[in-house]
């Protein structure tokens, strides 16, 4: 089954011939098309082709045009550093000054930074995919892109002595994220939000339903009201949110490794769908392809029968630098078990699995 007929199936209860399986593979295209990373900086076709091929290569179940953090911030005047073969990191916000906040000014997606390179490479991806399988357009949330226009740690302080400025970061940061949505959809792809900032390790649930769920509410609004339905990723911790994100009324949330594939399923599953979590870095990277297996079954048994959907996925981007036979070992895992998923055989397979990890 191609992707596209694999989702279509499953929405419609008939049969599949497996879970759904998205490594989140990111930055890590490059190794498998054979460019540098610095060629998604200003090649929207590399982007793209990058895509394709680690899905022609693994079998993937989803691509996604979303190269680092940062061009969102970029393009309202942060600066960004460019590794050659590695992933754009932040150098330095927008502003240093709370009276500079009322200077920036929304993004445009057509004009400013990477944002017009981005969006070229959606209509690449678009055009080489077809009806096979499914494209989406990643974009950071309001309440992360604030903290790339100011300052880390200067806006986690803001947050306690000057919260109204904190409002106004995120206002003018969603106004750019919506006008970028609003640009991928008018392509034809449908955006999924990160929210790495609003992360439980990071702030506490009183300050992401303050600061973060208001705007991230009116972005999945904006987007719903066009006839998509965004995924929602919030790294780290975030069992003490899960309600609020499924309130949201999103298509499926998807969470780290740090987090419980179990509790979710028993808090939310019934709900929303599920997504996650092997281990990006201490599995997914540095790990064997028999730990990869093991920590893929395991998912698997934990999730397979949530009841509105499991989708088996890293728990979040892969690093540049992860092994090809581990992000292959996790395909080949999903596509043993196969569909439907019968938990005794899983349970078998992980002793077998053990016993060769011994």
């Amino acid at each position: 089954m191609t992707p596209a007929q694999r989702a279509a199936a499953i929405a419609n209860g008939s049969a599949v011939d497996r879970l759904p399986c998205n490594p989140n593979i990111a930055n890590g295209v490059a190794r498998v098309y054979g460019c540098k990373i610095s060629e998604f900086n200003h090649n929207p076709k590399a982007i793209a082709a990058a895509q394709m091929a680690a899905y022609h290569k693994f079998g993937c179940d989803s691509l996604r045009i979303f190269t680092d953090l940062f061009p969102w911030a970029e393009a309202m005047g942060a600066t960004i550093a460019f590794p050659e073969d590695d992933t754009a990191d932040l150098l330095k916000p927008a502003i240093s000054s709370v009276e500079d906040i009322d200077k920036l000014q929304p993004a445009n997606p057509y004009k400013d930074g990477r944002l017009p390179v981005q969006l070229e490479a959606m209509k690449y991806l678009k055009d080489f995919a077809k009806d096979e399988i499914k494209c989406s357009a990643g974009i950071v949330g309001a309440f992360t892109n604030a903290f790339f226009l100011f300052n880390t740690n200067k806006t986690l302080k803001l947050i306690h002595k000057n919260p109204e400025a904190v409002h106004k970061l995120c206002r003018v940061s969603l106004e750019t994220c919506k006008a970028y949505a609003k640009a991928a959809l008018d392509i034809g792809l449908n955006p999924t939000i990160s929210e790495p900032m609003s992360s439980c390790t990071v702030v506490s649930p009183t300050v992401f339903r303050k600061f973060s769920l208001p705007y991230l509410k009116e972005l999945v609004d904006f987007i719903k009201n066009y006839g998509s339905n965004p995924v929602v990723h919030i790294c780290g911790q975030t069992n003490k949110i899960w309600q609020d994100v499924v309130d949201l009324g999103i298509g499926g949330i998807s969470i780290d490794n740090v987090a419980s594939l179990k509790e979710c399923k028993l808090a939310v599953g019934s709900q929303i769908k599920i997504m996650g979590n092997v281990d990006p870095g201490g599995i997914m990277y540095s790990g064997t392809p028999q730990e990869v297996r093991l920590k893929t079954l395991e998912g698997i048994l934990d999730a397979y029968d949530s009841p509105k959907g499991y989708v088996v996925m890293s728990g979040c981007s892969l690093p540049v630098e992860t092994p090809f036979e581990n992000i292959q070992m996790m395909m080949d895992t999903v596509r043993e078990v196969g569909y439907p998923v019968c938990p005794e055989r899983v349970i078998e397979m992980i002793v077998q699995t053990k016993k060769g990890l011994e």
